[in-house]
């Protein structure tokens, strides 16, 4: 498979990519792919990264893996393409935004790539995903390739907002430098946990832009996703 992602990202991380067990995910992914119907398409497997540049992130949100659904996925975690309805995690999500920030917002699409565009970096523990079987993938390392991402951005950034949703997330998030970012944790956006109380009120959106005005960083403006 060619390696897809971004040469802005193959600098930063040309140690990494240079691993032997991140060679073996290439090919076992290629593998995965002409064996299995699996998702996102293969140009999109480092849509996370290629959309945001490392020198742009301000914000990190991290999910598990991609939408397993037809059509889905599109590399970025809690979003889909336009056209897709809009996945019940990501309503969850929306919903909180909405009143987080005292606004009634109804978007038409979960195309979340306008945040990507800010400097949100959407990425999933693990890229890619068998149709229909959710973790299907969770036997590659991609999870060793995604903690090296998330090391080099807490060791190299400052000021960083990771937003780490359900349990999956927070251990995914135990190495982060705690001093120099603000992690902010909560329960998952899904139903099951958003109804145990564990999502709503969590006010993310809005502690996220206080902290990147307080550090003198531009805001997101999270009601871009149209």
């Amino acid at each position: 498979m060619q390696l897809t992602l971004s040469s802005n990202w193959q600098s930063i991380l040309s140690k990494e990519i240079e691993k032997t067990y991140f060679q073996n995910v290439i090919k076992e992914v290629d593998q995965e792919y002409n064996a299995n119907i699996c998702y996102p398409a293969k140009e999109l497997i480092f849509a996370a990264l290629n959309s945001c540049n490392f020198a742009d992130i301000k914000v990190v949100i991290i999910g598990q893996d991609p939408y397993h659904g037809a059509g889905e996925a599109n590399g970025l975690c809690f979003s889909v393409n336009d056209g897709i309805k809009i996945p019940p995690s990501l309503r969850n999500i929306f919903r909180e935004m909405g009143g987080d920030l005292g606004t009634i917002f109804i978007p038409t699409s979960g195309n979340l790539d306008p945040w990507a565009k800010q400097g949100v970096l959407l990425l999933n523990a693990s890229l890619t995903v068998q149709k229909d079987k959710a973790n299907s993938h969770k036997h590659l390392k991609w999870n060793v390739f995604t903690d090296a991402v998330i090391q080099k951005i807490s060791d190299e950034k400052e000021h960083i907002v990771f937003l780490l949703w359900g349990n999956f997330a927070h251990k995914k998030g135990l190495k982060i430098d705690r001093k120099k970012h603000l992690v902010l944790e909560c329960g998952h956006p899904s139903p099951l946990s958003a109804n145990q109380g564990k999502w709503f009120g969590n006010n993310h959106f809005s502690k996220t832009n206080n902290y990147l005005l307080q550090n003198g960083i531009e805001t997101i403006d999270w009601e871009s996703v149209k």
